[in-house]
């Protein structure tokens, strides 16, 4: 389900209309990248799960799943399952050699930009052998917890002050994708209901459409949107938030 190519994306190029797009964990990447020798920003293959990889030759590989470097001979099998997280990665010595679309090999979702999303009987190409060896130990991996700093928005003053105060509490994920993650909760009320020209987004922007649902921007985000946003996810805890699998719930606070 949604496995992707991605390394630490386009930044930078909002004002030509792409997304900086790349990793929704690049931390997490980066582990895995570690384990196996690479740098931190080689490619590797992102999954939300359901994903089986079969070797047809002699790699090293590493997953958030199972934190540690191994060696598969030809012909062998990894499979990456759906887990607590909502976002896995899969990290190869070498990294994924797909050919760079704007100085990067992820794929963007939204636009299309990078390697098209893998599907059944893809073969990807292992790139040249770092100079770095292999790590054959596991890391601690980085609680999940479920609290998530936000600060105010350039439009929180569209929100009534009950919005505002109902923004900081429990939300429950109910969609999630590349692009963003959907909140389900009391609906975010407006105290100024005017069209709002697009204005520039950024990762971790939360923007609320007509309904109330709030929705946090992730790595595909577009560049520009037409609600207003109430707040801003701390850059460190969007990956926080996007870990977060559709059904369970996270805490807003403010920061």
């Amino acid at each position: 389900v949604l496995s992707t190519v991605q390394d630490r994306g386009r930044p930078g190029l909002a004002y030509v209309g792409v997304s900086p797009s790349g990793a929704v964990d690049p931390e997490l990447a980066a582990h895995c990248n570690r384990l196996v020798g690479n740098d931190d920003g080689a490619a590797v293959i992102e999954t939300v799960g359901g994903l089986v990889l079969r070797a047809v030759g002699p790699v090293v590989v590493a997953t958030d799943v199972e934190p540690v470097a191994r060696a598969l001979g030809t012909g062998s099998t990894l499979h990456v399952d759906v887990g607590e997280r909502q976002w896995h990665y899969v990290a190869v010595r070498g990294g994924i050699d797909v050919a760079p679309v704007l100085g990067s090999r992820s794929t963007d979702t939204l636009s299309g930009i990078g390697p098209a999303p893998l599907e059944r009987g893809d073969v990807l190409t292992v790139g040249v052998e770092p100079g770095v060896a292999p790590v054959g130990e596991t890391w601690p991996v980085r609680p999940g917890g479920d609290v998530v700093r936000i600060s105010p928005g350039p439009r929180a003053d569209w929100f009534t002050d009950a919005a505002i105060a109902d923004l900081a509490g429990r939300w429950a994920v109910a969609g999630a994708s590349r692009v963003g993650v959907r909140l389900s909760g009391s609906p975010l009320e407006r105290a100024v209901t005017d069209e709002l020209p697009s204005e520039g987004l950024v990762r971790g922007a939360i923007q609320v459409p007509p309904d109330g649902a709030p929705i946090v921007m992730l790595a595909d985000h577009p560049t520009t949107g037409g609600y207003p946003v109430i707040a801003v996810v701390h850059p460190a805890d969007v990956a926080t938030l996007a870990q977060h699998p559709v059904g369970t719930t996270v805490t807003l606070r403010p920061a």
